[in-house]
């Protein structure tokens, strides 16, 4: 008989038009951090503005942390956490793509314990130390459909040249935001790349010796949905009905990485863009992609997998 432990605890508020019902949740905190990227996009296509009159109708006060990156670096999350404590910030909210919540999170962590973020990393050079002191409570408004940090505790920081990720129970998101009609202005290319990488965090889990029947679920349904609109999504960003596929096979992909978890085509890419940090996530995954999977199907070992993960994507005749 199977046993296993099943543990999600992220509210997670989904659909078009969701960031509008924010201010009517029982948000975690009266005063909140907002953590954004150093780029314009969230300005520029008004989310910033929505998000700030939800907490304005919520009765909570805010700050702005503008500095997260593509590839969010150690040294923003230890700036970000220094100007939470000063500030009095009791939660933290996440407002953009993987990297501005991953900086979020681990801003969280870093604004209630000592020394460095890097003390607590396992792996490389980090010390590996315990975490002390609860993380602030995370908030997570996703505007992009690639990490599925949303839906998982996992954060991904880099520091020199290690990129390593991190997480425990308690930085999962309190409670995520996932507006489909906050994705509409991402480019193609970025649809695509940030599409392929929540592909892989399915294909990945679903190949992991970690994987059980509840991650299977979620990994075959996200596979089957971005094989059904990615393509369209690419094509035609205003495509309400695949946009919604793509984000919700993102928010899937994540809960995977909560209950299976990745394998190692993430843990090369990420050294890849460790070393590279222009390089677009999903870009150096689709990168390896070929070969590596390639080299599972010669292998035999998860010939089965292969075959329904190659018919969830529509190829009926897989066999």
């Amino acid at each position: 008989m199977m046993n296993f432990n099943y543990y999600i605890p992220t509210r997670i508020l989904f659909g078009q038009g969701q960031l509008s019902s924010l201010h009517s949740q029982k948000l975690p905190g009266k005063k909140a951090l907002i953590v954004i990227s150093s780029g314009r996009s969230v300005r520029r296509y008004g989310y910033m503005d929505r998000l700030e009159k939800e907490l304005e109708l919520a009765g909570v006060s805010h700050v702005l942390f503008d500095k997260a990156q593509p590839n969010p670096v150690e040294s923003a999350v230890m700036e970000g956490a220094r100007f939470a404590a000063k500030e009095g910030c009791d939660f933290v909210i996440g407002l953009g793509g993987g990297s501005s919540i991953d900086t979020a999170k681990a801003i969280a962590v870093m604004a209630t314990n000592e020394g460095d973020y890097w003390d607590y990393i396992s792996g490389g050079t980090g010390k590996g130390k315990p975490v002390l002191n609860d993380p602030l409570p995370i908030v997570a408004v996703t505007t992009t459909a690639g990490t599925g940090t949303e839906a998982d505790p996992w954060t991904v920081i880099t520091k020199g040249n290690e990129k390593i990720g991190f997480g425990y129970e308690k930085t999962f998101p309190v409670l995520s935001v996932v507006d489909p009609d906050l994705m509409m202005s991402v480019p193609a290319r970025l649809t695509a790349y940030q599409g392929f990488d929540a592909l892989f965090h399915s294909t990945e889990g679903y190949l992991n010796v970690t994987a059980f029947p509840i991650s299977d679920l979620y990994a075959l349904q996200s596979i089957e949905l971005i094989g059904k609109s990615l393509a369209a999504a690419v094509n035609c960003g205003s495509d309400k009905e695949a946009r919604g596929d793509v984000a919700l096979a993102n928010t899937l992909a994540g809960m995977v990485e909560s209950t299976s978890g990745c394998i190692s085509e993430h843990a090369i890419e990420h050294a890849m863009s460790a070393c590279h940090p222009d390089l677009p996530h999903g870009a150096g995954l689709i990168m390896i992609s070929r070969e590596y999977y390639t080299l599972f199907a010669k292998s035999g070992k998860c010939e089965e997998r292969m075959v329904r993960m190659a018919k969830a994507l529509g190829h009926t005749g897989a066999a």
